[in-house]
């Protein structure tokens, strides 16, 4: 193995090292009874030379059962223990890596698929969890076998222990020429897999995509191509292993057969007696096994191998977004906002998506953000909780730098409802409390009637334990969005920022939404960008971008007098209302 994956495989042991210590020392007992126990018989067969003894039979036969009742026990035990290491490396390294990801960015996620993700979080973290447990148990267990049984032969006769094992040489060559093969093929199979996981991801989430345009057909052949590919990496994998491993065995049988021939001589010139003929047959049966076990431990190796760097590619992702050690807390935020010259690029774009943005946004203020497609308006709400990672001494929450504050101080201090109402697959009363688990039916009722989804929630037949399914398929767009701004509402933030999260909802119950939201003494400080201009006219300010830049600020009828962008979008809106 390499040697960072070595560093590796002892960074993931370390934790249960004692364990380890405890199931090699299991075998190492393992071993040393397996010794002990022919040299028992060799001396017993030897001895009937001398006269036949019943007593001394019977005798050795009772401690060859209890000692090979030991060995079971002891085997079992190392088992138990070799093998439960790797389960909870296994368990580890699943939590391990969903904290990580967790924590990443947005930007990892737009260039690694949700597919490719699962199948290295389950998949390849099982091949390791094999390393762990099967690979390390059979590496030891070859070492003591060899370790004491190979001078147990020896002493025994030299000669028949060279021949016996002149094979091996040619087995450990055998293993060394298809080792690289094994590996290739190995991650073929683990690039396959993540492809395949991927489209069933993609498909099970776009269902209703498919359905609508009819590309059922073209997905079942396009999941049968992928599958075929999964098959045949596999198919000659599996090729690559039936041809390896029978060569192992064979050769361990020949073995076993130059012992028989060249033992039935000795036992007849005299040079060794049946009791020492018999102990190196069962010397060398106790070898073949492990080394014939040596081809699977080399492929467990490839494999856990491969699945060590896909897992650790994971775990070396940094995000871009993170806590200095001079982070500090927010406390309580009244809900101030300032930009001064705040200028965003996007990894890889040639121009910026903001420009020297500046404004003040005041403690309670509702502020609409309009503009055309593509004039930056989520890229500007996705700055302030540092969803996008911007600049120092640009933007500020209460006066202080938001890259000053720790993240989950900053995020705590505000409630964002993206373009897309994302719900998981539980209740509606689950979903609206999810920001505040210990919330009370009377918070969640009162945060739906809010957001207008408390009348449509009453007619369902279950209500508010009405379960949404996945991605809460079961709602309209606009009950989707309406119980994500319930959600929203239910925590106690002072800033509440929803990115076109009223687009599908109608004119009337976006302007009740947004009424609701300035009623009250202790008023939020409400950011939404939206293209229902109708609703913006309701903010007590609006924020016009164009192209990057606020181009214009005011009040609707401030700007509705306004020659400039937002007179004409206010034109189109008037003219498309009049034409539907």
């Amino acid at each position: 193995m390499a040697n960072p994956r070595l560093k590796k495989l002892i960074e993931y042991l370390y934790p249960y090292r004692l364990t380890v210590w405890q199931g090699v020392g299991a075998l190492l007992i393992v071993n040393l009874l397996s010794v002990w126990i022919p040299l028992l018989i060799k001396d017993a067969i030897n001895h009937l030379k001398a006269g036949f003894n019943y007593t001394d039979i019977v005798n050795l036969a009772i401690l060859t059962i209890v000692l090979a009742s030991i060995v079971w026990a002891v085997r079992m035990i190392s088992r138990l223990l070799i093998f439960g290491i790797g389960r909870r490396v296994q368990a580890d390294l699943k939590q391990r890596i969903f904290e990580h990801v967790s924590n990443l960015d947005g930007a990892y996620f737009s260039t690694t698929t949700v597919g490719d993700l699962i199948n290295r979080s389950t998949s390849d973290v099982e091949n390791i969890m094999r390393l762990m447990g099967f690979s390390l148990l059979s590496i030891f267990n070859i070492i003591f076998a060899y370790a004491f049984t190979l001078p147990a032969m020896l002493s025994i006769s030299l000669r028949l222990t060279v021949l016996a094992l002149a094979i091996y040489p040619v087995m450990l060559i055998t293993v060394q020429l298809f080792s690289g093969r094994l590996r290739e093929e190995q991650v073929e199979v683990q690039e396959k897999l993540s492809d395949l996981s991927e489209l069933i991801q993609e498909d099970m989430s776009g269902i209703t995509l498919i359905k609508i345009y009819a590309q059922e057909e073209n997905e079942r052949q396009a999941f049968a191509k992928l599958n075929a590919q999964v098959f045949d990496a596999n198919l000659r994998l599996a090729q690559s292993r039936n041809t390896v491993f029978p060569i192992i065995q064979g050769l361990a049988s020949i073995s076993l057969l130059v012992l028989l021939w060249q033992g039935s001589k000795a036992i007849t010139s005299g040079e060794i007696q049946v009791g020492d003929f018999l102990t190196m047959i069962i010397y060398a049966q106790n070898l073949i096994f492990p080394t014939a076990l040596l081809g699977f431990t080399i492929t467990a190796f490839q494999r856990g191998e491969v699945s060590i760097d896909r897992v650790e590619s994971i775990i070396a992702a940094k995000s871009q977004i993170f806590d200095t050690s001079h982070s500090i807390d927010s406390g309580k935020v009244v809900g101030k906002i300032t930009a001064q010259n705040l200028s965003f690029t996007y990894q890889g774009a040639e121009q910026p998506a903001l420009r020297n943005v500046n404004f003040v946004i005041n403690p309670g203020e509702r502020i609409a953000i309009v503009g055309p497609i593509g004039s930056g308006k989520s890229t500007l709400v996705n700055c302030i909780p540092r969803l996008l990672n911007v600049k120092a001494g640009q933007l500020f929450v209460d006066n202080t730098d938001v890259t000053a504050l720790t993240l989950e101080s900053l995020r705590r201090s505000i409630t964002f409802v993206p373009q897309e109402s994302f719900l998981f697959s539980t209740t509606i009363a689950n979903n609206i409390r999810y920001g505040d688990p210990l919330a009370d039916d009377i918070q969640v009722v009162t945060a739906a009637k809010q957001s207008q989804i408390h009348p449509e929630v009453m007619n369902f037949p279950r209500q508010y334990e009405t379960l949404v399914g996945e991605r809460g398929i079961t709602l309209s767009g606009g009950q989707r969005q309406r119980t994500s701004i319930a959600r929203a509402l239910l925590v106690d933030a002072q800033i509440l920022i929803l990115d076109d999260a009223l687009s599908s909802v109608d004119n009337q119950t976006a302007a009740t939404i947004l009424q609701n939201l300035a009623a009250g003494t202790q008023r939020k400080t409400v950011l939404f960008v939206s293209h229902q201009l109708s609703a913006a006219a309701l903010a007590d300010r609006i924020l016009v971008m164009d192209k990057g830049e606020i181009v214009q600020t005011g009040s609707h009828s401030e700007l509705i007098n306004q020659p400039g962008l937002y007179q004409w979008l206010w034109s189109q809106n008037q003219l498309e209302e009049m034409l539907s």
